[in-house]
């Protein structure tokens, strides 16, 4: 497993649970506005080998009680079951972030029980897909990813960054229909710090009036819709927990 590094202790990135993050290098997509564009790569960049992780994870007992496995996006490893597997056997929860365009590893996954939680990244319309991700003839994976949660008895969020320019009221719309009766989505702030594209770092993150349209929106569809990163000038939700490394 080609490991990235860590973040050792996370209160935000598996609810209910302290958890330990763990980031896998390399993904399929290249999103323009990627937080962690170092993890694109599939060329291993960094320093941390499986061993030294386990044998840190197993310091990790009484201090965490989940781990995340992040990316880039986990589900191009093929190692990546065994992986989960030897996470489980040493006495953790597993929680997956996933962008879906993997979905026989991701139904292998929850057939053999082997996670806990999945958290599965919606980046906009369906119609879109291609054209955010740079990856042709996308969307009917990801839709199937999608199918395969609804459908799985597996604890579960779908979630999505909102980017101006990337996803809209109409998307939510078109993903809204998708996603019916799930039980919770997430909405991201876009953070403009650090992105793949850097022009996306000029890119103004969408105020507080648009989340609560977009909450509105979902919450025709699905159960729960919970709005995370929302601070400073856009808004006055409290930071309820974001991607990070």
């Amino acid at each position: 497993m080609i490991i990235a590094g860590m973040q050792k202790l996370s209160l935000v990135d598996y609810p209910g649970h302290l958890s330990l993050v763990v980031f896998l290098q390399g993904c399929n997509f290249k999103c323009d506005y990627c937080h962690n564009p170092d993890l694109i790569s599939y060329v291993k960049k960094f320093d941390l080998s499986e061993k030294k992780f386990f044998e840190y994870l197993a310091g990790r007992k009484k201090m965490v009680e989940g781990v995340v496995v992040t990316g880039g996006e986990p589900t191009i490893h093929k190692d990546l079951p065994a992986f989960l597997k030897k996470i489980r056997k040493a006495g953790f929860k597993v929680k997956l972030d996933t962008n879906g365009s993997f979905p026989r590893l991701l139904e292998q996954l929850l057939r053999e029980g082997i996670l806990d939680y999945i958290a599965m990244d919606i980046k906009t319309a369906f119609s879109k897909y291609s054209r955010v991700t740079s990856e042709v003839d996308i969307a009917h994976k990801v839709i199937e990813s999608i199918s395969l949660i609804l459908f799985s008895t597996t604890p579960y969020e779908f979630r999505t960054t909102c980017v101006p320019g990337i996803v809209n009221a109409e998307d939510f719309m078109e993903i809204g229909e998708k996603v019916k009766n799930a039980k919770r989505y997430c909405l991201h702030q876009f953070q403009n710090q650090l992105t793949y594209n850097k022009d996306f770092q000029k890119i103004k993150p969408y105020s507080k009036k648009e989340f609560k349209k977009f909450r509105d929106i979902l919450e025709g569809f699905v159960e729960t819709v919970d709005i995370r990163g929302l601070v400073g000038k856009t808004g006055d939700m409290p930071f309820n927990g974001e991607w990070k490394n």
